[in-house]
């Protein structure tokens, strides 16, 4: 009995299970990257969409979701340690003045829980690139919307080999449908012409009373 053991199994070891997981977000995650055809020989065709199993894009949604959760929720303290950075180069004379003042003290205070969001989902997704994608291209595209990043849309054409459930695991507001409303036509009146005026009938008139 399965005695509050949640999720699917997908015939792997619980260590293959969360491989696999892993593999599939930072998979998401990287096809938001800013893509060199000379370096990057594996360029995705749509930026933000994977395509895998039904049952293995519901078991990977919750692990998306909670990854963009954090990154999203760290914007705040990165946006507050940028009052008191230095837009000094690394090693100059500027730059080591500011690491002895006060000011590097205040940034290295705002700037902590934003290091150890970076580090959680590192823990949670094992890829430092998929992470930097995350933190700085994914999150800020998030950054006023509360919850529910990602949508499973399904397939009808089974994967050849098994027949097994396809399923698209994408992004929202990237590829959303936008419904426009059919204007219904506007037929011209035509004015019907007015009618002649009839003129009005005279009353006899009534013999005055004595």
């Amino acid at each position: 009995m399965r005695h509050r053991r949640t999720g699917r199994k997908l015939g792997r070891s619980p260590s293959h299970q969360r491989a696999l997981l892993r593999n599939l977000t930072s998979a998401l995650f990287l096809t938001e990257r800013e893509t060199d055809e000379d370096l990057d020989k594996n360029i995705p065709k749509v930026k933000g969409r994977i395509i895998t199993t039904l049952h293995k894009a519901k078991e990977v949604r919750p692990l998306v979701e909670k990854c963009v959760t954090i990154a999203v929720d760290s914007l705040q303290h990165e946006e507050q340690a940028q009052q008191f950075a230095t837009s000094a180069n690394r090693n100059t004379e500027a730059w080591r003045h500011w690491r002895q003042s006060d000011e590097y003290q205040k940034w290295n205070h705002a700037m902590s829980p934003a290091v150890a969001a970076r580090r959680r989902v590192l823990r949670l997704i094992g890829d430092k690139r998929a992470m930097r994608v995350l933190f700085e291209t994914i999150a800020p595209r998030f950054k006023d919307r509360p919850g529910g990043y990602t949508r499973i849309l399904k397939l009808s054409k089974p994967r050849l080999g098994d027949a097994g459930l396809r399923a698209i695991l994408e992004f929202v507001g990237e590829h959303d449908r936008k419904r426009e409303r059919s204007q219904k036509p506007a037929f011209e009146t035509v004015e019907e012409p007015a009618a002649p005026a009839q003129p009005a009938a005279e009353t006899p008139e009534q013999p005055a009373q004595e």
